[in-house]
């Protein structure tokens, strides 16, 4: 191993951000306004505050603002498990024979083993400031209702999580420690709000989906008195609190002069790869320096790779506002591939816009590769990823082989966003030889993307 870079680079607590970055200051070209889905303009801080904290809905619609400063409690709370480490992955680069040099920035050292928990303190302290009971929120392979729940509990509010479905099934354990930390979780689509039950009616049988877990948790939330709504992905103000990822990041990268040459992220709602990539695409936007990003994403949900970049309803019963963004319809239900946190049918705005003026590229892969490049991982760095995050490791994997076969000595680093140990079923899929890919049609597509609303200029 290399004297001069450690197998782990730790900042110091004193060097963890004090500061957000709000991409959106820098960028040409602003991620398109919230629509109000009746009168479709721009939605205003009124009309979003029934929804969310209002400190939240002042960060979702600041578009200028390009340091958000994060509260001192939330930074407390962060010591906790920040700064996370960056990895250099030597194992890996000497199992693949490859002269690139690879590093992880690993998110999985807190309880929730996810990086979701930089934004669900956030979100619970500004709830708590304002003086609320409690809140809602849906959850997907259950790291962000995971994450919400001890949020919650630190901060003494009630929590309600609608999961996913075929989640709720595949992973009991996570629903276990959403309980332990005093959160309710009902599967969803569930019989206790009137979208659950209208979803049911029309899909029966069905496994369900980030988008009808949305749709259940702001009903929810609207008809609670003292209760706002929590999302985990997707909306502005999630990208922000999650740059703390990438801040950190390149602050460790500097303590070294190393300077990357591609960056991945797995990508579903975009809140993981948002946070890691910001702080390089905002210099790549200024023009002060080149990387290659990457987004990876699910063949089976494939948004950016086979979506169209158009206004669409952020969740499949139509309660949410409409989004400019990167969508497959939202009424559009993933096989039930065991990604749960990837399982999106569009991708944030901030990223459909960077995506879309071309400052990164998108990749799908099929889940059989993914767990091939887990297992890989794991087997050589000790820590068994997540499935979410095992997409960013099999590109990483492509990229070094392909400079095993240039002699390129590139730096790649990817976002491991937590670890797999609740996802035990899926490892035991791949096993025993029992796990299948499913690519969707073009005609499966259409018929999600053909429900896309019609209005001039969408869809133009």
């Amino acid at each position: 191993m290399s004297e001069e870079i450690p197998y782990k680079i730790y900042l110091s607590e004193k060097e963890i951000p004090t500061n957000w970055y709000n991409i959106r200051a820098d960028m040409k070209n602003k991620p398109a306004p919230l629509l109000n889905p009746g009168t479709l303009q721009p939605l205003t801080f009124e009309e979003l505050t029934p929804i969310f904290c209002e400190e939240l809905v002042k960060q979702e619609l600041d578009n200028d603002t390009p340091w958000i400063p994060i509260p001192e409690e939330v930074r407390n709370f962060y010591k906790m498990y920040r700064p996370s480490p960056l990895v250099r992955a030597y194992c890996l680069e000497k199992a693949l024979g490859t002269p690139a040099k690879i590093y992880y920035k690993f998110e999985g050292n807190n309880t929730s083993g996810s990086h979701k928990l930089n934004s669900a303190i956030a979100q619970a302290y500004y709830a708590k400031k304002q003086g609320l009971k409690g809140v809602t929120t849906e959850t997907g392979a259950g790291q962000w209702g995971t994450a919400l729940s001890m949020a919650c509990a630190y901060f003494g509010l009630d929590c309600k999580v609608y999961m996913v479905k075929v989640s709720y099934e595949q992973k009991p354990f996570r629903r276990e420690v959403m309980r332990t930390y005093g959160a309710s979780v009902t599967p969803s689509p569930s019989m206790t709000t009137e979208i659950g039950r209208k979803i049911n009616a029309e899909y029966p049988g069905t496994s369900g989906s980030l988008g009808c877990a949305i749709s259940e948790a702001v009903e929810a939330a609207l008809n609670l008195d003292g209760y706002r709504y929590e999302l985990g992905s997707v909306l502005n103000q999630v990208l922000l609190h999650q740059t703390i990822i990438g801040l950190e990041t390149k602050a460790a990268l500097d303590k070294y002069n190393i300077v990357p040459d591609t960056i991945i992220g797995c990508a579903g709602g975009g809140s993981n790869l948002g946070g890691l990539v910001s702080p390089f695409l905002g210099e790549k936007i200024r023009g002060e320096k080149d990387y290659q990003i990457i987004a990876v994403e699910p063949a089976s949900c494939p948004s950016l790779t086979r979506g169209v970049f158009a206004y669409d309803f952020c969740d499949t019963g139509h309660v949410c506002p409409l989004a400019k963004m990167y969508t497959l319809g939202s009424e559009f239900i993933p096989s039930a591939n065991h990604a749960g946190g990837l399982r999106y049918h569009g991708m944030t705005p901030i990223l459909s816009q960077a995506f879309h003026d071309g400052f990164m590229e998108a990749r799908s892969v099929e889940q059989t590769q993914v767990f091939e490049a887990a297992t890989q991982f794991a087997r050589v760095e000790g820590i068994l990823p997540a499935p979410e995050s095992s997409h960013a490791i099999r590109v990483a994997i492509d990229e070094a082989l392909k400079c095993k076969e240039t002699g390129e000595a590139k730096t790649i680093v990817f976002g491991l966003t937590g670890t797999g140990y609740f996802d035990l079923k899926a490892y035991a899929a791949y096993n025993d030889g029992n796990m299948n890919d499913y690519i969707p049609t073009d005609e499966d597509l259409q018929a999600s993307i053909n429900k896309i609303p019609h209005f001039p200029g969408n869809l133009a």
